[in-house]
């Protein structure tokens, strides 16, 4: 099996004590402007992905959806996560270089219908 070079990244991260996970730790690292890069898991509901997506748009923080819950929390070595927020801009930058080449940004317009 091929590696998950974002997920190992996001391990990684986790270990440097750079990612905020869980919904009330990433919308404070969002508001608090801490927060370099927001990732959502493909599975989370309608309304976190809404409410994350309009956020991001708001501050101004690089957004993706990727993975699932399941594999975003195994990747930070905690349970079932719906989403993080990367604190740190090397990592950020590393990760969305990443996302880039695999997921495309759902633009900011597109967020605001």
């Amino acid at each position: 099996m091929k590696p998950n070079k974002v997920l190992s990244l996001l391990g990684l991260a986790t270990k440097a004590g750079r990612v905020a996970s869980g919904e009330f730790m990433t919308e404070n690292a969002i508001k608090d402007g801490s927060a370099a890069l927001v990732i959502i898991g493909c599975d989370a509901s309608a309304n976190t992905t809404k409410k994350f997506r309009d956020m991001c748009a708001f501050y101004e923080v690089p957004c993706f959806s990727y993975s699932d819950k399941e594999g975003l929390g195994h990747a930070i070595g905690k349970e079932m996560r719906a989403s993080l927020a990367v604190t740190d801009e090397g990592f950020a930058k590393s990760l969305k270089k990443l996302l880039e080449a695999t997921v495309v940004e759902t633009e900011v317009s597109e967020w605001q219908k």
